[in-house]
């Protein structure tokens, strides 16, 4: 009873092993399994892969990164689940393969000739000729235009009767072999390709991505890959002058270190542009160092047009700032003094600022980066990159909209032009908090006017915002600094509202003269984020410029009378800001300016610079003065032995559809016996595929066997019918001859 239960098991286990091959050879079972890679390779493409992990969380939010990460989709085509994948398509195609290409190999081999003479009567292309001649000498004939035809053939000898087996097109059965291979082939140069091989060295030698910041020398080896490792991508980054013998391979956790079996000098990089000021052109000269031998090896990397050497492709990614040197002038951004200050940097590095300039307190300044060309367009249409980004309000505000535009602020968009230099910084307070800044070099003209673009942001995903700061006659921020300066100093606010009491009120009359002195005064110490009104202004709005002014307004004057006061601050603010100015240059040495178009347009955006300036946030402004510019090189770093193998797939599924959709397998049977007045002859073809060209063909080959043998066939088909394959008086057709050769997969 036991055997028998245990043989009952055993045949059980192996039904179920079985249907397990059946349904994992299957076609169902590959196309699901292709269908899920097409879905990930697309999120592979649409989202950026290997990147660090905060800038996946600066996009999509903590929760949502986190999620994305457990899945895997940061590092698509590395991830576990994907290589499980790749693994079952391959092992699926190739039980496939081994499934059924044995019966093709077979069915290209075989010559059909186990047909009998009902079997051939019964196809559907088939004629029947009556031969003048003894049966040898028709079957030499009907050899010979076989082979005219194209057709390789055999000859049996049966049953008194002969038999001429012939084919043509046979092969096209290795395209449906070729096409499967192919995908194997594919997956397999994939998976060489793939970070498994780095994955491999991290689960068995204990390799870990490194997560700060250190010098390349001094990291430990459990960081470091082997030059010898068969794959890997990863970037390096050269200045101009120097040199680098490691590739960094980004990880979702930090990053592996690459040696490389040389090093790569960068000698010069070169970079072109259009007239417009686009880059045109980049490439690197570079000398390839071998570690083994010493050898130099000069070379050019261009943009798709990479160099190879010892099995890795060095190709140029881009291009950045290698450490350009900076000679800088801070200007404070509060208080009543202008007194400046020099801070000199290098890209890459850091510098303080100086604790004598008001508002500083032991921060720093890290320089970020630097162009020496900048193609810009100074306004997106919209006007909303000014240093306030500034909404619709209502009340007031409304009314001060126009007032409020800076930045690159413009009704109508430029063209794209070269802007100059410009240097991109951030100020880091000892709370570590910092904001990011870029300041062009020279002003850009913005509609007839000269303004030096300061841009900040609060976090790296934010746009940057320009404050626009008017140029003077000397081409210098140097005037607004100074009307920035007067702004802030209480006692000339006081004489700039005095003047223009004077110059407003030209009669005797005393008492509105006081009057409009007073708030004249007032309403510059509003602007100015002073006085004992700065506090009435909205929550969550500037302590200064115009939204000061227009939150005053509306928490302390009548919904009726606000448009009617808010322009007769407005045009006060205009006029006190007019002495204002004077009073600045008096105390700079300079003679008053005269009241021209270009000095009324000057105090004008001097005042919306102003109003921008209380949501800068710095407490300086720095003026790039000159410059010493380093380029760098970034290089992508590739071993990929997994390429070839991609070619030699491609090859294949190249070959395997050419042959699936252009050979077409065709099979022609003569069969032949003794007749009373000669010979008969049974002539059938048959294909894989019945298409019109193949019933061309038939009628062909058919008029040529009536020419050979001097004979009309006496049954033509039908065009369009089909004859059942089995009949009453005839045994049906072999079922290899009329089915068709498609895999079984």
């Amino acid at each position: 009873m036991s055997v028998t239960t245990s043989g009952y098991e055993l045949k059980s286990d192996r039904r179920v092993l079985a249907h397990a091959i059946e349904l994992v050879s299957s076609m169902r079972f590959a196309i699901a399994l292709l269908v899920v890679l097409s879905i990930a390779s697309i999120v592979g493409t649409v989202l950026t892969q290997d990147d660090p992990y905060p800038n996946y969380v600066n996009q999509f939010g903590p929760f949502w990164a986190d999620i994305f990460r457990a899945a895997g989709l940061f590092t698509v085509y590395s991830a576990w689940w994907f290589m499980l994948i790749l693994g079952f398509l391959i092992v699926s195609i190739s039980l496939c393969v081994i499934r059924n290409g044995p019966k093709m190999i077979a069915d290209i081999k075989s010559w059909k000739d186990k047909v009998r003479e009902g079997s051939l009567r019964a196809f559907h292309h088939k004629a029947e000729y009556a031969a003048a001649g003894a049966r040898a000498q028709t079957s030499q004939r009907l050899v010979t235009l076989a082979g005219k035809l194209g057709y390789r053939h055999v000859v049996r000898e049966t049953d008194g009767a002969t038999l001429i087996a012939a084919k043509r097109g046979a092969l096209a059965k290795l395209g449906y072999i070729f096409a499967h291979l192919a995908i194997v082939v594919i997956c397999i140069g994939g998976l060489m390709d793939s970070n498994l091989p780095i994955k491999f060295q991290m689960w068995l030698f204990g390799k870990t991505p490194i997560s700060t910041s250190a010098v390349i020398n001094d990291i430990s080896p459990d960081h470091r890959l082997s030059p010898s490792n068969p794959t890997f991508r990863g970037y390096a980054w050269v200045p101009e002058g120097q040199h680098v013998s490691t590739a960094i391979l980004n990880q979702p956790n930090g990053s592996l270190i690459q040696d490389l079996p040389f090093s790569i000098e960068l000698k010069k990089f070169i970079v072109d542009y259009y007239s417009t000021g686009m880059p045109k052109l980049f490439a690197s000269d570079i000398v390839v160092i071998d570690h083994r031998t010493g050898e130099r090896v000069p070379a050019r990397v261009e943009v798709n047009k990479p160099f190879e050497y010892d099995g890795v492709s060095i190709y140029q990614s881009s291009f950045q700032d290698g450490g350009s040197q900076m000679t800088m002038t801070a200007w404070p951004m509060t208080g009543d003094t202008t007194k400046t200050m020099p801070v000199d940097g290098t890209i890459g590095g850091t510098a303080p600022l100086s604790a004598s300039m008001p508002g500083v307190h032991g921060q720093t300044v890290e320089f970020a980066d630097f162009r020496a060309i900048n193609v810009e367009n100074v306004t997106n249409g919209s006007g909303q990159t000014d240093a306030r980004g500034v909404v619709v309000h209502h009340s007031a505000l409304q009314m001060l909209d126009g007032r409020l535009g800076s930045g690159a602020k413009s009704s109508k968009p430029l063209d794209l032009q070269n802007v100059g230099p410009s240097v991109q910084y951030k100020i880091r307070g000892t709370d570590g908090q910092a904001r990011e800044f870029n300041n062009y070099m020279v002003p850009v003209e913005v509609e007839g006017a000269r303004y030096f673009l300061a841009g900040m942001r609060t976090t790296p995903n934010d746009p940057f915002r320009y404050l626009r700061i008017p140029a003077d006659e000397q081409g210098s921020v140097k005037e607004w600094m100074q009307l920035r300066a007067a702004l802030a100093n209480p006692d000339l606010r006081a004489q700039a509202a005095r003047r223009f009491a004077q110059r407003s009120v030209t009669d005797s009359n005393a008492e509105l003269r006081a009057n409009l002195e007073a708030s004249a005064e007032r309403v510059l110490s509003l602007f100015a984020g002073a006085g004992e009104d700065a506090g009435k202004t909205a929550p969550g709005t500037a302590p200064g410029g115009f939204q000061a002014v227009a939150g005053f307004i509306d928490h302390s004057v009548p919904q009726g009378d606000q448009q009617k006061a808010a322009s007769l601050l407005l045009r006060m603010l205009e006029g006190s800001t007019w002495d204002l100015w004077q009073l600045a240059r008096e105390q700079a040495g300079e003679p008053d300016a005269k009241p021209t178009a270009s000095a009324s347009r000057f105090v004008q955006d001097s005042i919306n610079a102003l109003s921008d300036s209380f949501l800068y946030g710095s407490p300086v402004f720095l003026q790039l003065d000159s410059f010493k510019q380093v380029q760098a090189s970034v290089f992508q770093l590739t071993r990929a032995p997994g390429t070839k193998v991609v070619y030699l797939g491609s090859l294949l599924l190249v070959a395997g559809i050419f042959s699936m959709f252009y050979v077409r397998e065709r099979r022609l049977w003569f069969w032949l016996k003794d007749a009373a007045a000669g010979t008969t002859v049974v002539m059938a073809m048959s294909t894989a595929r019945k298409t019109l060209d193949f019933e061309k063909e038939f009628a062909t080959v058919r008029d040529a066997v009536g020419a050979t043998l001097g004979a009309a066939p006496h049954d033509a088909p039908p065009a369009l019918h089909h004859e059942p394959h089995e009949r009453a008086d005839h045994p049906a057709p072999d079922p290899a001859v009329e089915s068709s050769p498609g895999s079984q997969d």
